[in-house]
C-alpha cells in the first residue's frame, strides 16, 4: 500500500493544475427538412472536420458533442441523406439543423430510415453502437432482450426454473464480459445472475458493445469485451415518455420517464419501471412453471449540472424484485416447500448512487480531469426447495481520470487512479463464505492519431489485489484505414477476473447437484487477440456494409465449472490444461431500397476447455449461429415491419449416462431456428406495436430432468441450450412527447 500511496501522490501532483475542469459542448437536433413535425433523425452521425471526434444523435435526433481546438466545422451525415458541413460559432450552444434526402425531388418526398446498429468508424477498438432505433425492434425489452437482432451477442437462459439469463460473447460466458452503466462497472457479484433483467430497455439511450480487451480506463476485466449502457439524459431525452406492454404469457410492464430543464445549467429526470409476470404456464406438462413469476419495481432519479467548462452528474437507483418458480403446486410465501411442492423464491433489494464530475483547463483546453464514484448495496434472500441462500454485497468504486492533448498534437496521454472495494456476506444453508476484495490501481495509456488514417493505443495497468497480489495488464489497439472504405483493426492484451463462484452460479441450486468448490481458487487470467476488417462496397447502386473478424482467447487460469465429471455434483476448480476460444464471424448489411434494410451474419465458435484432464467442447454452446433480419419502413414512416430469423447450431450436453434410463438426455443437441416479427404503427406522438417471439414454437424437450421427483437425487434444471417457452404474442404502445430546443 505504501507504493500505491506514493504513486497516488505523484499522480495528483502531476494533475493538480487541472483540478475542476471540463469541456465545452454543443447540443442540438438533426431532422428531416421535409418533416413538418421535425421528429428527428435517430442515429445521425456528427464529427469535427479533420478529427476523429464524433458522436451519434439519440432516438429523438438530439445530440451533444464536445468542442475541439482544431476546427469549428462540423460534418453531419445520415444514410439516405446528403451530408452537410456547418460552421459553429464560438458562442453557439444549441443547433437545430435539417438534412436533405439524396433522392428528394420537387413535389415528392421519400422519407429516410435510421440504421439501428453501426460500427464506430473512428474507434480503434471494435465497437458496435446499438441505437434507440434498434432497441425499439424488441418489444418492451430489458438488457437481456436487447440483442435479438445482434449477431455478436447471445443471451440464453441458464436454467429452466429461475428465469436467470446469461450473455455469451466470443463464445464465452457473460462473466467474462464487463458490463458498465455509463462507464461504471455494474452487474457483477451478486447481481450477475439476474442483473440483465434490472435494466429496462426504454430507459436506455444506446448500448456500446466492444469486443476483446477494451480500454484500461475501466479496470483489468473485459476478457471477452465490454457492454456499456448509456441511460437517457435529462437535457436530451423526451419531455414525457410512457411505454406499456402486455403478452399472452402473463407479462405486464409499464415504463415511464419525464425530464425537466430547470435553467441553462440544471436539468433532472425521473424514470419508473413496474413489471408483473403472473403467468402459470406449463406447456410441456412437467408440473413446473415454464417461466417464473416476477414482480419488479424500479426507480431512477438523476440530476445534471452542465456549463461551458464543467459538468456534474448525480443519480440514485432503487430496485425491488421477487421471483417465484418451481412446481405449480407450490404456494407463494409457504415455508413448507416439501408437502406443497418444490418452490423457488428469490427476493432482491438493490440501492445504487453515483456521481460524475469533470472540468477542462488551460487556455487551449488541452488538459482535463474527471472523477467517477459509485456505491451499491445488494441483498438477496432466497430458497430453492430445501436449500437456502442469502447474500449481501456492499460495493464502492472510484475512478479519477486525467487526459492531456496539446493543441494540434497527434499525441494523447491518459492516466488515472481507481479503487474498487466489495464486501460479500454469503451463506449457503449453514456454510459461510464471507470475504472482501480491495483493489487500488493505476493506469497510463498513450494514443497516437495521424488524422483519421491511423490510430495506435498502448496502455498498462497495475492493480494490487488484497487476495491475489499484483496484477499487470498490458493492452494494445491499432486502427488503420487501408482505403477510403476499408478499415483494419487489431488488438491484443490481457484481462483478469475475480470469480464469485456461489453468487454467479446460484441458479444451479435449483437441482440436486452438490456444489463442490476447491479451496485454492485463483484469479482468472487470459490473453485475447483480435483482427477485424470493415468496409463498404457499392453493389448495383446500393452500399453494402461488411465486417469480418477473428478473435482468439487463451486462458492462463480459469475457474472450471464441471458438470461432466459427476452427474450428482458440480465441481469448481482451477484450470489444469488448455482452455481457449476461437470465433470467426462475417456480417453484411445493405439498404436494398429506401426504407428496406437487410442484414445477414454467420458466426463459427470453437470453444474448448479441459475437464478432468480431457479437452472437450464447452457444453451448451452452439457451434455456429446464423442471423437474417429485414426491416421495412413505409412511405412517411407510418408503418414499420421487423423480421428476425436466428439459426443456432448444434452443441454438446454434459453426459447423463449414469442416470436411470428415464432421466437420461442425449449428449448433444441439434440445430434449431427462432423467428420473431414485430409491426409498428407510428403517429405523431404515439406508437402502437404488436408482434410474436419464437413463432416456430420450438422448445427444448423435457428441459427439467426428474421433474416428477424434484427432491430426489437426479433432479436437474440446469442443462439448458434452447428456448424453454413456446410462441409468445404481445402488444404495446409508446407515448412520446419530445422537447424542442430553443
Amino acid at each position: 500500500m505504501k507504493n500505491f500511496k506514493f504513486l497516488f501522490i505523484t499522480l495528483m501532483l502531476f494533475i493538480a493544475p487541472g483540478l475542476m475542469m471540463g469541456q465545452r459542448k454543443i447540443e442540438g437536433k438533426i431532422y428531416d427538412r421535409s418533416d413538418r413535425d421535425m421528429m428527428g433523425l435517430p442515429g445521425a452521425s456528427l464529427y469535427w472536420e479533420g478529427t476523429t471526434v464524433g458522436t451519434s444523435a439519440n432516438a429523438a435526433g438530439i445530440f451533444n458533442i464536445k468542442r475541439v481546438k482544431q476546427t469549428s466545422r462540423l460534418i453531419i451525415s445520415f444514410v439516405g441523406y446528403k451530408s452537410d458541413t456547418i460552421t459553429v460559432g464560438p458562442d453557439e450552444k444549441y443547433i437545430k439543423h435539417p438534412l436533405v434526402q439524396e433522392n428528394e425531388l420537387d413535389g415528392i418526398v421519400v422519407y429516410g430510415k435510421s440504421v439501428g446498429t453501426h460500427i464506430n468508424k473512428i474507434d480503434p477498438i471494435l465497437t458496435m453502437n446499438i441505437t434507440g432505433a434498434e432497441l425499439r425492434i424488441a418489444a418492451c425489452c430489458n438488457l437481456s432482450e436487447s440483442f435479438e437482432t445482434n449477431a455478436s451477442v447471445d443471451v440464453n437462459y441458464t436454467d429452466a426454473s429461475t428465469g436467470a439469463k446469461q450473455i455469451q460473447l466470443l463464445g464465452l460466458a457473460g462473466n467474462y464480459t464487463q458490463i458498465l452503466m455509463e462507464n461504471i462497472p455494474a452487474m457483477y457479484g451478486l447481481a450477475s445472475t439476474y442483473g440483465l433483467n434490472y435494466i429496462p430497455g426504454p430507459w436506455m439511450e444506446s448500448i456500446q458493445v466492444s469486443k476483446g480487451t477494451s480500454s484500461l480506463r475501466n479496470g483489468y476485466e473485459s476478457i471477452a469485451g465490454q457492454i456499456n449502457v448509456e441511460y437517457k439524459k435529462p437535457a436530451t431525452s423526451e419531455k414525457v415518455y410512457v411505454n406499456g406492454f402486455l403478452s399472452d404469457a402473463g407479462r405486464q410492464e409499464v415504463n415511464a420517464n419525464t425530464s425537466v430543464i430547470l435553467n441553462n445549467n440544471w436539468s433532472t429526470m425521473l424514470m419508473v419501471h413496474a413489471e408483473n409476470q403472473s403467468g402459470m404456464n406449463d406447456n410441456n406438462k412437467d408440473g413446473f412453471r415454464d417461466e417464473p413469476g416476477v414482480k419488479q419495481s424500479h426507480l431512477f432519479n438523476r440530476w445534471d449540472y452542465l456549463t461551458d467548462v464543467s459538468d456534474f452528474r448525480v443519480g440514485i437507483r432503487y430496485l425491488e424484485e421477487e421471483r417465484m418458480g418451481g412446481q405449480l403446486s407450490y404456494k407463494n410465501n409457504e415455508q413448507d416447500t416439501y408437502s406443497d411442492g418444490f418452490g423457488i423464491n428469490i427476493r432482491t433489494k438493490r440501492f445504487e448512487a453515483f456521481t460524475k464530475a469533470g472540468r477542462v483547463f488551460m487556455k487551449d483546453r488541452s488538459m482535463s480531469i474527471g472523477w467517477i464514484q459509485n456505491a451499491a448495496f445488494h441483498n438477496q434472500n432466497s430458497f430453492f426447495g430445501l436449500t437456502q441462500y442469502e447474500g449481501t454485497q456492499k460495493s464502492y468504486y472510484s475512478n479519477l481520470l486525467y487526459q492531456w492533448n496539446p493543441l494540434f498534437s497527434k499525441h494523447t496521454l491518459d492516466a488515472g487512479f481507481s479503487y474498487k472495494y466489495d464486501l460479500y456476506n454469503e451463506t449457503l444453508n449453514a456454510l459461510n463464505l464471507d470475504r472482501n476484495e480491495s483493489v487500488p490501481g493505476v493506469f497510463i495509456q498513450y494514443t497516437y492519431a495521424d488524422t483519421s488514417k491511423i490510430t495506435v493505443v498502448a496502455g498498462l495497468r497495475v492493480d494490487e489485489h488484497n487476495l491475489y497480489g499484483t496484477l499487470l495488464t498490458p493492452r494494445l489497439h491499432l486502427r488503420y484505414v487501408i482505403a477510403a472504405n476499408l478499415t483494419l483493426r487489431a488488438s491484443t492484451g490481457k484481462g483478469y477476473r475475480s470469480a464469485n463462484v456461489l453468487a454467479e452460479n446460484s441458479y444451479l441450486l435449483a437441482s440436486s447437484r452438490n456444489m463442490i468448490i476447491a479451496s485454492d481458487l485463483g484469479i482468472e487470467e487470459a490473453w485475447n487477440l483480435g483482427l477485424n476488417l470493415t468496409g463498404n462496397l457499392h453493389v448495383f447502386g446500393n452500399v453494402l456494409k461488411f465486417s469480418s473478424e477473428f478473435f482468439h482467447t487463451n486462458f492462463v487460469n480459469q475457474i472450471i465449472t464441471d458438470l461432466d465429471s459427476d452427474v450428482n455434483g458440480v465441481w469448481f476448480y482451477n484450470l489444469q490444461g488448455k482452455s481457449y476460444s476461437n470465433v470467426l464471424q462475417f456480417e453484411a448489411s445493405s439498404r436494398i431500397t429506401e426504407g428496406l434494410d437487410v442484414q445477414v451474419a454467420w458466426r463459427w465458435n470453437d470453444v474448448k476447455m479441459t475437464f478432468s484432464d480431457t479437452l472437450l467442447s464447452k457444453p451448451l454452446v452452439s457451434r455456429y449461429k446464423g442471423l437474417f433480419t429485414i426491416s421495412y419502413l413505409t412511405h412517411l414512416r407510418k408503418w414499420q415491419y421487423d423480421y428476425t430469423l436466428q439459426l443456432n447450431g448444434p452443441g454438446r450436453v454434459p453426459s447423463t449416462d449414469t442416470n436411470p434410463e428415464m432421466y437420461r438426455r442425449p449428449d448433444s443437441f441439434k440445430a434449431f431456428a427462432v423467428m420473431n416479427i414485430q409491426v409498428t404503427r407510428n403517429f405523431r406522438k404515439w406508437q402502437i406495436y404488436a408482434g410474436g417471439e419464437n413463432l416456430l414454437n420450438f422448445t427444448q424437450a423435457n428441459p427439467i430432468i426428474a421433474a416428477d421427483d424434484p427432491f430426489g437425487e437426479y433432479f436437474d434444471s440446469g442443462l439448458i441450450w434452447g428456448p424453454i417457452h413456446g410462441r409468445k404474442i404481445y402488444a404495446g404502445f409508446r407515448f412520446i412527447l419530445n422537447r424542442e430546443l430553443d
